[in-house]
Order: structure tokens, then C-alpha cells, then sequence
């Protein structure tokens, strides 16, 4: 079982907050998604500094999503 604590890379988290790459990577680039508390890049070598893996902090995460999708009904639909 996934714990809500837990740091997932990119495609776990999408999955588990059934929202698309798109939407986590648009909310890193607008300042709601903090690096850090929400979001940290790879410390892979082989990965840097071109594109690294992003892992997501779920519970986080979860939390500025779900703010955003009541603010916003129709958020999911404008990053499609």
C-alpha cells in the first residue's frame, strides 16, 4: 500500500492523484508546487543537470491539488 508520506517519481504520483504529468509540471512552473516540500529533483549523476527525474511528496501535493481543482473546476480541462 501507497502511504500519503511518501515520495513517488513522476508517473506514480500522476497515478495516484489522477492528474497528468502536464498539471504537476504547470503548478511546479506557477509557485504552487515547491521544490523541496512538494517536489525534488533526482541526485542521480547520469541524470543531471539535463531533465533529472522529479519525485513528488503525495500528501503534499495532494493538498495544493485539491485546492486548485475546487478554486478552479475546469483546471484539469485548460492544461489539456
Amino acid at each position: 500500500m501507497i502511504e500519503l508520506s511518501m515520495w513517488l517519481s513522476e508517473k506514480e504520483a500522476c497515478a495516484l492523484l489522477e492528474v497528468d504529468e502536464k498539471i504537476l509540471e504547470l503548478l511546479r512552473e506557477m509557485g504552487y508546487l515547491k521544490p523541496g516540500a512538494h517536489w525534488k529533483s533526482s541526485n542521480d549523476p547520469g541524470q543531471l543537470p539535463w531533465k533529472p527525474k522529479v519525485y513528488y511528496f503525495i500528501d503534499g501535493c495532494k493538498e495544493v491539488i485539491e485546492s486548485w481543482q475546487n478554486k478552479n473546476p475546469s483546471f484539469d480541462q485548460k492544461v489539456a
